[in-house]
């Protein structure tokens, strides 16, 4: 109750500060609450509180909200100065009263509800990957290279996936992960969550990419590994064919059979697994993406 009314008395001061008013609940997830407000200028504004400074879950245990934060902040202005299309970040303010949460400003981007170009979404993750990253070492790379992460966080996550199904095998052998891993070189900046509902849209092209909370530095194997296990899920709208189109129309796309594009997805698809038995548990969904994380094991093991 304490942390409840310290949050509100921030959002309180926050809209003396910056004149907000109407603010309105839009999204809350694990991490993070996001309200919608008007601006002095009476445009749209976003303000998105973390819900507590450190935090815990089934993918990822060891969670600074603080860092994700800045990341966001980071990441949104450098891709705006290359004219790509996010949420404008306005100011990241860092609280240093115990139990305030710290807070992130941006601009609101509105969304008109339609369905996703996935062809020219496909076109805009081209661009992006060939944008110059910024120097920043991102949250997710856990403090080393990216395929470093990749290979700690499958074993950890497959652990946690054993957690909760019977007769779960051991993981895939490290050595075998590292070896289709070599070629994820740190390249260009990946967003690594596109989905339907980081995605806002005017008929149906792109209008902002948001929430770069997963974001690594990698080679598009990584990002079209995750996209290939969130295209399984009809509410990210996501067409895979047409995305891939979409993209190849600019840079080539890797081949869906390319080693690293397949450990990329079991990635993926551990993180949706433990997602669906424990964070959001599903009955259905949860066995079956554990079945399909252990079928996709099994099949890079056979390369």
């Amino acid at each position: 109750m304490q942390q409840m009314t310290e949050r509100f008395a921030v959002l309180d001061e926050l809209a003396a500060q910056w004149g907000l008013s109407g603010l309105e609940l839009v999204g809350q997830g694990l991490e993070f609450t996001v309200f919608r407000a008007r601006g002095r200028d009476g445009g749209p504004v976003a303000v998105r509180l973390a819900h507590r400074r450190l935090d815990s879950n089934a993918n990822d245990p060891h969670l600074d909200t603080r860092d994700l934060l800045v990341q966001e902040h980071a990441i949104a202005r450098h891709l705006a100065a290359h004219g790509l299309p996010v949420a404008r970040a306005r100011e990241v303010i860092l609280s240093d009263r115990p139990g305030a949460p710290d807070v992130l400003l941006s601009d609101y981007v509105e969304d008109d509800g339609s369905p996703l170009d996935s062809h020219a979404l496909g076109q805009l993750l081209a661009r992006l990957h060939r944008v110059p990253p910024p120097r920043l070492r991102p949250v997710a790379a856990e403090g080393g290279s990216t395929a470093e992460a990749i290979a700690a966080r499958t074993a950890r996550r497959w652990a946690e996936v054993g957690r909760h199904v019977d007769d779960w095998p051991e993981p895939p052998a490290a050595r075998l992960l590292a070896r289709h891993l070599a070629g994820l070189t740190e390249g260009g900046l990946l967003h690594l969550d596109v989905r339907s509902s980081n995605i806002r849209r005017s008929h149906g092209r792109t209008t902002a990419l948001l929430d770069w909370s997963n974001a690594l530095l990698g080679t598009p194997a990584l990002e079209f590994g995750r996209l290939a296990e969130y295209a399984r899920y009809p509410e990210n709208d996501l067409d895979l064919a047409a995305l891939r189109a979409g993209y190849a129309s600019l840079a080539p796309a890797p081949a869906e059979d390319d080693p690293c594009l397949l450990v990329c997805r079991l990635d993926a698809a551990l993180m949706l697994a433990n997602v669906f038995l424990s964070e959001a548990a599903d009955p259905t969904r949860g066995p079956a993406a554990a079945v399909h994380a252990r079928e996709l094991a099994e099949r890079i093991a056979r390369l």
